[in-house]
């Protein structure tokens, strides 16, 4: 199967053109060796030979970044709109036929801050698609409708764009107010409100697609942690705000009833849980790497995971994740193909890494030890063959009548570091639980049981 001769699309950041140019060029002119030496091919006597008309000349890598995708495509009109509405809401607050704009001009640039973490949030959009799924995937949904959405949401990063431009126009707006006011001011706020809006544009700038395409590390590292800081920045300028107060020229105590007061207050708590969501599911989790080629790796994880959807890694979590999709049969583990294109991915390859970051989802992963005596005769023979029905590597079922009784508390510690167990959940009586939580604290794994007789 030949590559496509497209050309690559500017949304992604590795392009070794002459590398990709050369290969093609090679396997071409292999594959074509056969037909050439079967047919004769027509030439027409010429005194020089001639370059062929239909080669063209290389495209640059800047012009294949900046021009490749057109002028207007759906990402390009959703920044611009984006851009649009804000700039109108702008000139109309300076013209004074937006009171409350000029009023509240900060909200306007935290607003447009939220907006555009809500186009980077996994969170929001697993929520997003999953109604987009639901709503639009039935069979009588017209299906103009139904690609038309789907290009909206795989262009969210034109609203992401638009809205970074406009909160720094908008923090520049409030910004030239405070100074003309300044009377009623502190210099720690402006000083604050400046530094935020140097972050914004350091972001805005790494950004920039030549930028984000030739050094794409750089992009991703200035990106996340001028964000970052950012944030804090605009926690303390939401703080110093609210609490001065310019007829005393001081800054007051009594800061908690103003700030629940504050729709400043609550955009920026907002904005603050959409960054921090992540991060709780982020996991250090060992991994098998092999390499079938020099061209990619398959990194197989344990644990069986729904297939078709998508997964991160990362080698360093604080500076750069990568994405894949998940392949599984759902049972024993899943794996992602990397192909071999970046300084991550080459290094895959190269230098297989033992353990990788993840991002995993907030849900159950449950491993079951069950004891107890007369297992089909008490319970049923659907139950037993139900539970049994798991992988063993899953399921302990210890049945007493015809096993014994186990020591249960060894058993419990023993299956939980077998499976790696993040804590363990018993249910038994007062005594059996006790044993059993007591036994795994003592060995530093968490555990919880019943408070009563369950």
């Amino acid at each position: 199967m030949q590559r496509s001769m497209s050309r690559a699309s500017s949304h992604f950041c590795d392009l070794d053109l002459e590398e990709d140019e050369d290969d093609n060029n090679l396997k071409a002119l292999e594959e074509g060796s056969e037909e050439e030496e079967q047919k004769p091919v027509p030439h027409a006597p010429t005194k020089r030979e001639q370059p062929s008309k239909s080669s063209k000349p290389k495209e640059s890598r800047l012009s294949i970044i900046l021009l490749d995708q057109g002028l207007f495509t759906v990402y390009k009109r959703l920044f611009v709109v984006c851009l649009i509405l804000n700039i109108t809401g702008l000139v109309l607050a300076a013209t004074g036929h937006f009171p409350y704009a000029r009023r509240r001009a900060t909200l306007f640039s935290i607003g447009n801050i939220l907006a555009l973490t809500l186009c980077r949030s996994e969170a929001f959009l697993r929520v997003v698609f999953w109604l987009a799924v639901s709503i639009l995937g039935w069979s009588w949904v017209p299906l103009r409708l139904r690609t038309a959405t789907t290009s909206l949401l795989q262009s969210l990063g034109g609203i992401h764009s638009g809205c970074g431009v406009s909160s720094i126009a908008w923090l520049i707006y409030a910004l030239v107010l405070t100074l003309n006011d300044r009377e009623n001011t502190s210099p720690e706020i402006i000083g604050v409100a400046s530094t935020i809006l140097s972050l914004l544009c350091l972001s805005s700038l790494a950004a920039f697609p030549l930028v984000r395409h030739l050094h794409h590390n750089v992009f991703e590292r200035t990106h996340r942690f001028a964000g970052w800081t950012a944030l804090s920045q605009l926690w303390a300028f939401i703080i110093l705000t609210i609490s001065y107060d310019p007829k005393t020229k001081s800054y007051s105590n009594q800061l908690g009833s103003r700030l629940i007061k504050q729709q400043e207050f609550w955009l920026t708590v907002g904005i603050t849980i959409l960054i921090i969501i992540p991060w709780v599911t982020v996991r250090c989790v060992p991994v098998k790497v092999s390499a079938p080629s020099g061209h990619a790796s398959i990194i197989k994880f344990e644990g069986g995971m729904k297939a078709g959807i998508l997964g991160r890694i990362s080698p360093s979590p604080l500076s750069e994740w990568h994405a894949f999709g998940i392949i599984s049969d759902g049972k024993r583990e899943h794996m992602m193909l990397a192909g071999a294109v970046g300084d991550f991915t080459k290094s895959l390859v190269s230098d297989p890494p033992s353990h990788l970051w993840v991002r995993q989802p907030c849900s159950a992963n449950v491993c079951l030890l069950w004891v107890a005596k007369g297992i089909e005769q008490n319970f049923g023979k659907e139950i037993k063959e139900m539970v049994s029905g798991h992988l063993k590597e899953k399921v302990i079922v210890h049945d007493t009548a015809l096993l014994g009784r186990p020591n249960v508390s060894q058993m419990s510690v023993d299956a939980a570091r077998r499976w790696r167990a993040q804590v363990v959940i018993v249910t038994s009586n007062p005594e059996g639980s006790r044993d059993v939580v007591n036994a795994c604290k003592a060995a530093g794994i968490p555990a919880f049981g019943p408070i009563w007789d369950s």
